[in-house]
């Protein structure tokens, strides 16, 4: 049914097509259209409804395409085995199973949307259909489990200079992870891994890009705190030629870190931070910690100076900049 009632406004060439038409050549009821009409809409159709006219279909989904990402793809490892879907619960979920089936190094896991995307501490990403990058990848480096957070530092920096270097927008990083635009989250980022003899087996790197979200796919609670990268910029993203500058900036700075270890990766992350040199206050289990960010330490961890001069070392938490 779906396929026919988008065939019927394809060949309506951006006109109206009435409810009575609909309903006659699919042979449905007039409630049984509002429902796929809705169901369409959740998908990332745009449609007007006016009465008497009948509907009108305004835009179709963003997709991307396998084929021309990978002919746009400049990397030699990164994203060239590509795993697409339109819909998953969690491209974490799926990459893990794809590591579980022996992926290789490089592997990407894309979704349209996800259902239950998730960002760190186990809260949900929102991740509508066709309005950003919500993918997976898997690498397997050869270095111990403490130097895990490193990586994190490392992926933030990629996308951050990737967005920079393709958008030329002002995006900056909160410690640990978290992209920002005028103080509004525009990309989350997530570690998975798993380990075996202190060293690690492998990580599954989550990067939720909002490329193409509107002002109104947000509720008014996620609205005062994030953004996304065509509201910032006033237009609409290439989500292909992102994905595809990602990948590479990942790529060069995991050769990188792989051939001159972490003191590069390190001054890239400062000079992109936001949060350094600022008044934080950061929540974790143990209470709320407040102080200036000073630096960031090998192992990843924030440096807060606290008012009486005292150094103290945050592992993990959530960052409130002052």
């Amino acid at each position: 049914m779906t396929d026919r009632l988008l065939e019927l406004f394809e060949r309506a060439n951006g006109e109206f097509v009435s409810g009575e038409e609909i309903s006659g050549k699919l042979q449905v009821s007039r409630t049984a259209i509002w429902k796929q009409i809705e169901r369409l809409r959740t998908q990332g159709y745009e449609f007007e409804a006016v009465p008497r006219k009948g509907y009108k279909l305004l835009s179709k989904p963003d997709k991307l395409d396998v084929a021309d990402v990978l002919s746009r793809l400049q990397t030699k490892v990164l994203g060239r085995e590509l795993k697409y879907y339109e819909q998953v619960e969690s491209t974490q979920n799926i990459a893990r199973e794809w590591v579980d089936a022996g992926a290789p190094e490089g592997t990407l896991v894309v979704a349209e949307m996800q259902t239950a995307g998730r960002g760190r501490m186990g809260r949900s990403w929102h991740s509508p259909k066709g309005k950003g990058l919500w993918m997976s990848l898997i690498l397997r480096p050869s270095i111990p489990i403490n130097f895990t957070p490193q990586l994190t530092l490392l992926v933030a920096v990629a996308v951050c200079r990737a967005i920079r270097g393709n958008l030329h927008l002002p995006v900056g990083i909160k410690w640990p992870n978290d992209l920002l635009i005028d103080r509004k989250k525009v990309c989350g980022i997530l570690l998975e891994s798993s380990a075996e003899d202190e060293r690690l087996q492998h990580v599954i790197v989550g990067m939720g890009i909002s490329a193409n979200l509107e002002p109104r796919d947000y509720s008014p609670e996620l609205a005062a705190k994030a953004t996304s990268l065509a509201i910032a910029s006033g237009r609409a993203i290439d989500r292909t030629e992102l994905l595809c500058r990602v990948m590479l900036e990942l790529e060069q700075l995991y050769d990188m870190y792989q051939e001159r270890g972490f003191a590069p990766i390190k001054s890239l992350w400062e000079a992109l931070s936001v949060t350094l040199d600022r008044p934080v206050a950061v929540d974790t289990p143990k209470g709320r910690t407040e102080g200036t960010a000073v630096s960031i330490e090998d192992s990843g961890a924030l440096v807060v100076r606290l008012e009486d001069g005292k150094l103290v070392k945050m592992y993990s938490g959530d960052v409130e900049m002052r």
